[in-house]
């Protein structure tokens, strides 16, 4: 879907000064001082009060509320604990503003608690109230499918942060410095690939005199670190979640094929070598980031990851660039996702008065509009961001430089952060401006951007768009007992053939029955259905 910036930002900050200008005639059963008293419930950290924050005044003086936070941590498990119990005991808020990697709304969530009454259907409410995020899901079909449960009501609505970097998140990041030091080109194939491990491995390239090299490693921990999406491409489309592959808008399951044995032979190979570390198939996020940032000697030549950081978390990153994906016998591809979460970080409870509704729901629209949400995540202007000025260059060097995040020492008290990211389409995210020099902290989004554009677009024609298909709620159980056993299955699999466990010519006929059992066939036949539905949906 393509925007016009500029139309957009005129569009909104019209449709909200209308908006918030309007009278409301409902009153609410609780208000403090004449202003209604909305509940909400929202994850948030020490150094941030928002009691006293100047976005919480900057809404209550707006909308005319009486803002009563609930808050928890960051930490997701106790946070999604704290937001459970509280569901569970029926003492829950008016508002839930959640953050997709904390605590999020899942898509059986909202089934679930929408079906019982807790969370209110909000579609009516978007239509009468909310013009921006209407206008929104008018023109974004995948936004809207995943926004739409299977009985057409929206029971929450998620964060729309089109991160570009995120979409192709299995990148693989070489040690560029190893490179030069052993006169090497960066891979394009499989095998120069495995040429290039075997000097990582052999050749001393980090100067030390110890064969202390780490030629390629990852994690366990998620998808994006493990080693064998990135090497899989090059055989058969990996999708790092589902393994489901589409054509001719039919849907099929990858790892039973051909190609998929062909792709765990080649990963078994360059372990069996020794050019793959151990630890890849083992190791946490934490102990992968220590690898990456052994202070003593840069050890690791290549690792798997969305960005380097995540496993370099000090000066060793600037050490690594992206390697674009390899060209394997069968394909080159990237892994997609599209980086919307299915479910819901907004939704409004059945404790709410419809005074406080129609509020809630306003107040998510003004984060609809640019104004809103610079104000909301960011905070103040001239404070925390500022427009851009002549010289400054966006992330994308092809659209127009339009604000400059500041980074003042002490972090003001001024804004919602990720609670409020609801409007962050990629054409807002690409005018921000950042710095030219990539290897600085001010142009690390930028290197991003840059590592993206060698893995954009190289997925297959047709994907499968498991972030936004919605079950029947009476195969939720079947999907979700069929989904655990058939991941679990192929995940700890792969690792047995890559390490040697399995055999390829004894054990791979008894692989295949046992994913048969575990009935995989029925699982790509409400896969298909699922498709077909969301088809439907966005065409």
């Amino acid at each position: 879907m393509k925007r016009n910036w500029s139309k957009i930002l005129l569009l909104s900050l019209c449709v909200f000064i209308f908006t918030a200008c309007s009278s409301n005639e409902d009153v609410s059963e609780e208000t403090v001082d004449g202003k209604t008293t909305m509940k909400v419930f929202m994850p948030d950290y020490t150094e941030r009060d928002l009691d006293t924050n100047s976005f919480t005044a900057f809404v209550e003086d707006e909308f005319d509320l009486n803002l009563e936070f609930e808050t928890t941590s960051y930490d997701t498990s106790a946070a999604k604990e704290r937001r459970q119990i509280s569901l569970s005991s029926g003492d829950y808020p008016d508002v839930y503003f959640l953050i997709p990697w904390v605590d999020q709304f899942s898509a059986n969530d909202m089934l679930r608690y929408g079906k019982q009454g807790v969370l209110l259907p909000l579609n009516d409410l978007i239509k009468e109230h909310a013009p921006n995020l209407q206008q929104v899901l008018d023109s974004d079909d995948e936004y809207r499918a995943l926004a739409t449960a299977p009985d057409g009501n929206i029971y929450g609505i998620p964060q729309l942060i089109e991160c570009f970097h995120c979409t192709w998140p299995n990148k693989l990041w070489m040690n560029s410095t190893w490179l030069d030091n052993l006169n090497l080109e960066a891979p394009k194939t499989h095998e120069e690939f495995r040429d290039v491990l075997r000097a990582f491995k052999d050749d001393d390239p980090n100067g030390n005199g110890s064969n202390d090299e780490i030629p390629f490693s990852g994690s366990i921990s998620i998808a994006q670190h493990s080693v064998i999406p990135f090497l899989m491409n090059g055989f058969v489309y990996d999708d790092a979640k589902t393994r489901l592959a589409v054509d001719n808008d039919q849907v099929s399951f990858v790892a039973t094929s051909d190609e998929w044995k062909q792709g765990l032979e080649y990963i078994h190979e360059l372990y069996e070598e020794g050019l793959i570390d151990p630890g890849a198939f083992t190791q946490n996020a934490e102990a992968y980031t220590q690898l990456g940032s052994n202070a003593d000697e840069v050890i690791l030549g290549a690792g798997p990851s969305m960005h380097p950081n995540e496993f370099a978390n000090n000066d060793n990153s600037l050490e690594y660039d992206a390697l674009a994906p390899l060209q394997g016998p069968n394909a080159a591809y990237s892994t997609y996702k599209y980086p919307i979460e299915q479910g819901a970080t907004f939704a409004i409870t059945n404790k709410a008065s419809e005074d406080v509704q129609v509020k809630a729901i306003q107040l998510l629209d003004y984060m609809f509009t640019t104004e809103g949400s610079l104000r909301s995540m960011y905070g103040e202007e001239g404070e925390s961001w500022e427009e851009a000025k002549d010289g400054d260059v966006a992330i994308n060097e092809d659209v127009e430089a339009q604000i400059k995040e500041l980074h003042p020492e002490d972090e003001p008290n001024s804004n919602w952060g990720a609670s409020a990211q609801y409007y962050h389409p990629v054409e807002f995210r690409d005018s921000w401006v950042q710095a030219e020099d990539i290897y600085t902290q001010e142009g690390y989004e930028r290197r991003l951007q840059e590592a993206t554009y060698l893995y954009a677009d190289a997925e297959p024609e047709q994907v499968f768009p498991y972030w936004s298909v919605w079950f029947d709620e009476i195969v939720q159980e079947e999907v979700a007992t069929l989904e655990t056993n058939i991941k679990t299955n192929v995940e700890q699999s792969a690792v047995r053939f890559i390490v040697g466990e399995l055999d390829f010519e004894k054990d791979w006929d008894s692989y295949l029955s046992g994913l048969e059992s575990l009935g995989v066939d029925r699982y790509v036949e409400i896969m298909q259905e699922a498709y077909d539905e969301y088809r439907a949906t966005v065409n």
